[in-house]
């Protein structure tokens, strides 16, 4: 609540909040290490999740929890480097998303620069159709908007190119591309992330029925704001 009034207060709506990672692995750099996770038990999690996203609710917040398909079980930081979770990764660290999608309380979900195997021999989740339409989508049932989580970060940059990142993640299913700007700082990042998805329009390697999708979601969940 305390939370939720200062947000209101400061003229923010929107806050990337609450983890919903499983604290499966205690020596977690990123994610247990770093106390942000309510737990190892996703009953737990699940509980504190709610109650959080209700309270954003009620004070006309949207939220938008992470890092899907769950970054607790990781090994390594994902702003470093790709966190390979094939191994270590449970389904069990899809539950809250799972039972809040049904709940239908999630207004944005930001996925997670993991790689397993399992979900998809090539690309991250961040990266992958697989995980993005599939899991999240198809299996989960999330028909809200779909972030990235920082496509600056050491998984990211390390392995792709800025147009190629951009590529992958707009084909995979994200709504909105995150840029935190922060671990390396580029004035003009708005404006080349904007005119690499415009010739990746102009040259028809993603198409604006594909960009349509996105933007009709994106100003659903700002429509929803009205009504809070």
């Amino acid at each position: 609540r305390e939370t939720a009034d200062l947000l209101v207060h400061l003229g923010i709506n929107l806050n990337f909040a609450p983890v919903l990672d499983l604290a499966v692995n205690p020596n977690n750099p990123v994610i247990a290490e770093l106390e942000r996770s309510y737990g190892a038990d996703p009953d737990r999690v699940l509980r504190h999740g709610r109650w959080t996203i209700e309270e954003f609710h009620r004070k006309g917040l949207l939220s938008a929890v992470k890092h899907f398909p769950g970054h607790g079980s990781s090994l390594d930081d994902s702003h470093l480097g790709l966190p390979d979770v094939t191994r270590e990764w449970n389904s069990t660290e899809l539950e809250p998303f799972r039972r809040l999608t049904q709940e239908q309380l999630l207004d944005m979900v930001m996925t997670a620069h993991l790689y397993n195997a399992n979900w998809d021999s090539e690309y991250p989740a961040t990266l992958s159709r697989n995980v993005v339409i599939t899991m999240l989508r198809q299996e989960l049932g999330f028909q809200g908007v779909i972030v990235s989580d920082d496509m600056q970060m050491g998984a990211i940059v390390q392995n792709y190119t800025l147009e190629k990142g951009i590529e992958r993640a707009v084909e995979a299913g994200i709504d909105i591309l995150l840029f935190a700007n922060n671990s390396s700082y580029d004035p003009e990042i708005a404006s080349k992330a904007f005119t690499i998805l415009r010739d990746l329009v102009d040259r028809d390697v993603i198409s604006q029925d594909r960009i349509q999708e996105s933007y009709l979601r994106i100003i659903k969940l700002k429509g929803s704001l009205r009504n809070r």
